[in-house]
């Protein structure tokens, strides 16, 4: 017809057959690739916070030796603007951290993290039987916007009922611990990095409240059964042992 093709009730019929047919094929072709160790293509992920968190390090060094066609290629930025780059595919992965509420976006949970409340180290006296809501009472140090620890700071405020005053805005977590160290004031980090700064005496925490979020590697979600994809996921798979 003028506005397109109209199938006939025959061809209505074998249409979910055919796209089944040509779906199977596909994937047979792909699935023979890997076989065949001819894996090549440019692949382009998004990392945040640190190396060792996501593990980057033995994941590209399992598929450089598995894939060595693959030109593996890492930008570095916080969980925001990489969970946005892959939803409009100018990232083919990248690592998150939080809930994706983006339906073309596939995630890989990959283990779950606990965040903590840390204050300077001379506070130790100050903070010492607070009650939560007192918590607000006292200045914390501004989280920028796309990054996950203004989320997950925003929804503990929200549970603490508290609206404190922030001081600067910082999206970068080295730095955000040096100004808590220099006594500015409160915030979240992660408490696998704040425990051992606890333990040098260079900050103290916050007992009985802690935040807990998905580390999660995300991708366009119609890019789902494609070979580089698939080995992308797969040495994931293997370094972190889900």
């Amino acid at each position: 017809s003028t506005g397109g093709v109209t199938l006939t009730r025959v061809g209505q019929e074998l249409l979910p057959q055919a796209q089944a047919i040509l779906t199977a094929a596909r994937d047979l072709m792909n699935h023979s690739r890997m076989l065949k160790g001819e894996m090549k293509g440019k692949a382009l992920i998004g990392t945040i916070t640190t190396p060792e968190m996501t593990n980057i390090g033995p994941w590209v060094a399992a598929l450089a030796e598995k894939y060595p066609l693959i030109d593996i290629q890492l930008q570095h930025g916080v969980t925001g603007q990489i969970l946005n780059k892959v939803r409009k595919k100018e990232l083919d992965a990248g690592f998150y951290i939080g809930n994706n509420p983006y339906v073309n976006v596939n995630t890989l949970t990959l283990t779950e993290l606990c965040f903590r409340i840390v204050a300077p180290a001379a506070w130790q006296s100050r903070i010492e039987g607070l009650q939560p809501r007192e918590l607000g009472k006292l200045p914390w140090i501004g989280i920028s916007q796309l990054s996950s620890l203004h989320r997950l700071t925003t929804e503990l405020w929200r549970e603490l009922n508290i609206a404190p005053k922030k001081i600067a805005e910082i999206d970068h977590v080295p730095t955000i611990c040096s100004v808590v160290e220099s006594g500015v004031g409160l915030a979240l980090m992660r408490e696998d990095e704040a425990k051992p700064l606890e333990a040098q005496g260079r900050l103290c925490l916050i007992p009985n409240i802690e935040q807990r979020a998905d580390l999660q590697f995300v991708y366009p979600a119609d890019r789902e059964g494609e070979p580089i994809l698939q080995a992308l996921l797969s040495e994931l798979v293997s370094v972190w042992k889900i």
